[in-house]
């Protein structure tokens, strides 16, 4: 299969990317690196990308970004940063890209663990992390061509356990294998409108 990972240099990204180009031919696209350049929170940008790729089978994105801080200090501003970016990004992906994916293509996004057990200075980004949840399992029943679309959830993930642990006091970080075959699952299953919850 052709799939086009977007973030595809980022922490989970990357480890995606090298797994599954074993198997498929691999097209990364990022917002400062890759084979593509791309920012998601502009349509445009997204037409332009996938207008560059012909005959794609698959999608995943790994991109996206929420502020963190405390509640009291969140502004409506601070949140439209995770709604234009994490949330509209991947709707509008998946939007847009209904209409350059092959028949029987899928689309993968990306949440977390906060939209279910979320912790101190994250009420923006566990708000995205739900709708994105919400949305997945709405458009599934309506995305035509038998196009797929699930999400993948995961918890703090070994390789950015250090960077953020103090965040998330007596988390287990999650193996990076587990990660990668939430996302194997998702693009060389047959799943839809799934939530693919990798928290332990």
């Amino acid at each position: 299969m052709k799939i086009l990972v977007i973030g595809g240099n980022g922490t989970i990204g990357k480890k995606v990317a090298s797994h599954l180009n074993q198997k498929h031919d691999i097209i990364i696209a990022g917002r400062k690196s890759g084979d593509f350049l791309v920012d998601i929170t502009d349509i445009d940008s997204i037409r332009e990308l996938l207008g560059s790729i012909p005959s794609l089978d698959s999608i995943i994105c790994t991109a996206g970004e929420a502020k963190w801080d405390d509640f009291k200090d969140l502004t409506e501003e601070d949140h439209y940063i995770g709604i234009r970016s994490k949330l509209m990004g991947q709707v509008n992906l998946v939007r847009i890209a209904q209409d350059y994916l092959k028949s029987r293509g899928s689309i993968t996004l990306s949440t977390g663990f906060l939209a279910d057990d979320p912790v101190i200075k994250t009420t923006s980004a566990a708000l995205v992390n739900g709708a994105i949840h919400s949305f997945v399992k709405a458009v599934a029943l309506e995305i035509e061509n038998e196009i797929r679309v699930n999400v993948v959830s995961s918890g703090l993930v070994e390789d950015a356990y250090e960077k953020y642990k103090d965040f998330f006091p007596g988390h287990n970080p999650i193996p990076m294998s587990k990660v990668i075959n939430a996302y194997v699952r998702s693009v060389e299953g047959k799943g839809n409108g799934e939530i693919i919850r990798v928290y332990h």
